[in-house]
């Protein structure tokens, strides 16, 4: 049997419209820890790390002018990100009185785990899956 080549996923990159309420919708909505923040000057760009769980975190980026990347209807590239929360109810309770809407949860044909979708300021489909 082959063994895993890639045996966990480090960072997740994301570039964001609108830096300052990207920044409070991941650090203050989802409550992702910040890990170090930087201004690139050369690059007219901001880049924040946030703890998504011990050793991976979500890179978050600022570039003046970015183009928008289509995510729905289903485009190429990347689907969506997925958070695995241990109690999808609790997660929505608590993004709902945050403001933040889910869309109904709904139950995985083949492995019977529940998720929901939510999107973030830019849109991004992200996912809780109740694991």
């Amino acid at each position: 049997m082959a063994s895993n080549l890639l045996p966990a996923i480090h960072h997740v990159a994301l570039i964001c419209s609108d830096y300052a309420r990207s920044k409070a919708f991941y650090s203050e909505t989802l409550g992702l820890r910040i890990i170090h923040e930087a201004y690139r000057a050369e690059r007219d760009s901001w880049k924040l790390d946030l703890e998504v769980s011990p050793g991976v975190s979500l890179e978050l980026f600022s570039f003046p002018a970015a183009p928008k990347r289509p995510s729905r209807p289903e485009a190429q590239g990347l689907r969506h990100l997925a958070f695995a929360v241990p109690d999808v109810d609790a997660v929505i309770t608590t993004l709902n009185e945050r403001g933040v809407t889910c869309e109904p949860v709904r139950v995985d044909e083949f492995t019977g785990r529940r998720f929901t979708f939510f999107a973030d300021p830019d849109d991004l489909p992200i996912e809780l899956y109740e694991a």
